[in-house]
């Protein structure tokens, strides 16, 4: 264990960070609800075998950063008329304390301890931010440019290119990252996971300072002072030195444990370019977390290494139980592929298809002379009870893999399907959290060893 001991007091910081939209505001919610009603979280460890013996709030311990707003996350979710809560957008934190009595043959002897777990939530987009750490303006916006060529939500920023030798002019440079900005958010839209810099989807009080008024352009065979592609350049270099070193200086250096959501069903659904990017983007993440990674910046900020890292298919409740271990072998083949193109080693990294809150039941119908396992819920733009059939994933992986890797344009014989459901109704017994799928198993591979 990584985290600070104190006597007998143990702390670890949990990251919860998603990629496009995968719901880290309903995770941590229903993660904490059920840490402290915990009847529904029989596969951890440390419930079942009885050594957490109580939970409760407490005050974070960073005084400057942001409180999740959990209880009026989880009001939402318990209304009359239940609905998602507001995602966060900044950087927020909250503790919750466990009481545990050690088990084994010691654990008799050592009385109880407290564990701490400070939970940390941050927008996907700003820990992909510290891939740009390590490159220089130039690979970025050649990368940019070469990533987003045929892209139907690039076509306008791409097709309003301008000289970038040219001088200096403060109207043209935030027209183009305008445009960019712009050209982020239908890319997110769109399925696509690597949106960055994340500040231009989540600009906060920066939004129209200099730190976040550049946009990706060709370089010059002439980088002449003054001009368009010089002062771009430094931009770049304030946003690492302005935006993203803080970042990395006062959360993502202290972290002990990380869970990654994405939402891999969304993107299998927009097609293989989403399955593409995201597995791309996966290969960021854990190049983030590679120890080696950030150099000087270790020994500056006294970082250490995180521990596990979690990657966590949400929305699981939107396919039957019977195509769940397909979603989990396909996010397996995706976190391979990117730990190989990360050259990562380290952390203990795992795969996992789970739903924090279950807003859907399984139903089996007759169509066509079929037999198809469907899910029921209530729709999120009608209010209204309907059985969805998604289609059947794969047995093999590489069926998507290896088309979205070559550049497909579409699926071939198969067309994968998603409804956005509202959650259900909440009626809880006493002791219990909000219904999940695996959020228990998740919890166990993250935290688990803190608390038997």
């Amino acid at each position: 264990m990584s985290g600070g001991l104190i006597g007998s007091e143990v702390t670890v910081r949990l990251g919860v960070t998603g990629l496009s939209r995968a719901g880290k505001t309903v995770f941590i919610t229903s993660l904490v609800a059920n840490l402290l009603d915990r009847g529904r979280m029989g596969q951890l460890l440390g419930v079942a075998n009885g050594s957490v013996q109580a939970a409760y709030l407490q005050p974070q311990p960073d005084d400057t950063t942001p409180r999740f707003e959990y209880e009026a996350h989880l009001a939402a979710l318990k209304a009359d008329a239940p609905y998602w809560p507001q995602s966060t957008r900044t950087v927020s934190q909250l503790r919750v304390s466990l009481k545990v009595q050690p088990t084994g043959l010691l654990g008799g002897l050592s009385g109880p301890r407290l564990v701490h777990l400070d939970i940390v939530d941050y927008p996907g987009e700003w820990l992909l931010d510290l891939g740009l750490l390590d490159k220089s303006y130039a690979q970025w916006a050649a990368a940019v440019l070469t990533a987003i060529e045929g892209r139907v939500c690039a076509a306008e920023f791409l097709a309003q290119q301008v000289d970038p030798a040219t001088e200096f002019d403060e109207v043209v440079a935030q027209e183009l990252a305008a445009r960019f900005t712009t050209y982020l958010h239908a890319a997110r839209d769109a399925g696509f996971s690597d949106c960055t810099p994340g500040r231009f989807i989540l600009p906060g009080e920066m939004e129209g300072s200099p730190a976040l008024t550049f946009a990706p352009l060709a370089e010059p065979a002439s980088n002449k002072r003054g001009s368009l592609w010089r002062e771009m350049e430094r931009r770049f270099e304030a946003y690492k030195k302005k935006v993203v070193l803080p970042f990395f200086r006062d959360h993502f250096a202290k972290i002990d444990r990380q869970v990654v959501l994405i939402d891999a069903l969304g993107a299998i659904h927009k097609g293989p370019q989403a399955v593409e990017d995201m597995r791309g983007a996966m290969a960021d993440v854990l190049a983030a977390f590679k120890p080696g990674k950030v150099g000087f910046l270790a020994s500056l900020f006294g970082v250490h290494r995180v521990e596990r890292i979690l990657f966590a298919a949400t929305k699981a409740d939107h396919l039957h139980h019977r195509q769940h271990p397909r979603l989990t072998a396909i996010v397996t083949a995706m976190l391979r592929g990117a730990k190989d193109r990360a050259d990562f080693s380290g952390a203990v990294t795992a795969a996992m298809s789970i739903a924090a809150l279950r807003a859907t039941v399984e139903e089996t119908l007759e169509h066509g002379g079929k037999t198809l396992d469907c899910v029921r819920g209530r729709l999120l733009d009608s209010g209204k009870q309907a059985a969805f059939y998604p289609g059947e994933l794969p047995d093999d992986p590489d069926q998507l893999l290896i088309p979205a890797r070559d550049g497909a344009e579409k699926w071939l014989g198969e067309d994968y399907q998603i409804m956005s459901f509202a959650p259900s109704k909440l009626d809880l017994k006493a002791g219990q959290g909000p219904p999940h799928i695996r959020l228990d198993k998740a919890a166990e591979f993250l935290i688990g060893d803190y608390l038997r």
